[in-house]
């Protein structure tokens, strides 16, 4: 099947998750990972109608925006982010949705005040407390969020999750569901530079699942684009 093919196809299966939910669909985000997708592939996807583009990758993301990869649609940074590489990302993605840890989130604030600008966040949340990834502890999340009146650099616009590899179709709902509650808990609490807009979590293997209980935007690679067997 093309790329648009396959998004139609997502966009189907995501509509249905939604009503089955009791969601309007038009709430949900699609994201295109992109990573090792040329930009004639990422534009293919803009043009199916994808709402953003998301790079795991700076090189990746550097290569493609001057080709005009994202064009017409916004592009986000969803990968692990290195502090010496900040610099190369603030003010070139609308929104980084991988802060997992205070060093990167103190560095992005600091490059966007030195650039006169805020840059759009998400905090990465380590929902299955797996010691091999990145990410705050929900405790620590919820800590964070209280205080991001201090980083006048960046503007908190929600969370992000990727929860355990998963065995069977609905293993991963305790944690979509737990990462729900903690998105309305911050929310709810009116915390100065914090505009909650955004829950991420869904992947292609259980993007419906992610869907039904609660995400507005679900990032997809692999089916969107297939295997991911190819170069750049």
């Amino acid at each position: 099947m093309s790329i648009a093919e396959n998004i139609a196809q997502i966009r189907a299966r995501m509509c249905a998750a939604a009503l089955a939910a009791g969601r309007r669909p038009e709430e949900l985000l699609l994201c295109a990972a992109s990573k090792m997708n040329d930009a004639e592939r990422v534009k293919e996807a803009v043009a199916a109608g994808v709402d953003c583009c998301g790079e795991n990758r700076v090189q990746e993301l550097l290569q493609k925006l001057p080709l005009g990869a994202y064009t017409g649609r916004p592009v986000h940074f969803i990968g692990h982010l290195q502090t010496n590489k900040v610099n190369k990302v603030v003010g070139k993605v609308d929104l980084i949705q991988s802060v997992d840890r205070t060093e990167l989130l103190e560095a992005v604030d600091r490059t966007a005040r030195r650039l006169g600008l805020r840059q759009a966040i998400l905090l990465e949340v380590n929902i299955g407390a797996e010691p091999q990834k990145g990410g705050f502890s929900p405790a620590e999340t919820l800590e964070l969020a209280a205080h991001m009146g201090d980083y006048p650099g960046v503007l908190l616009q929600g969370l992000m999750a990727i929860p355990p590899i998963s065995e069977k179709r609905g293993d991963n709902c305790k944690y979509f569901a737990k990462m729900r509650n903690l998105y309305i808990d911050i929310a709810d609490k009116k915390y100065d530079n914090v505009s909650m807009v955004c829950l991420s979590m869904g992947m292609s293997d259980d993007f419906e699942d992610a869907i039904a209980e609660g995400s507005t935007m679900v990032r997809l690679g692999t089916a969107i684009f297939g295997a991911r067997h190819y170069g750049i």
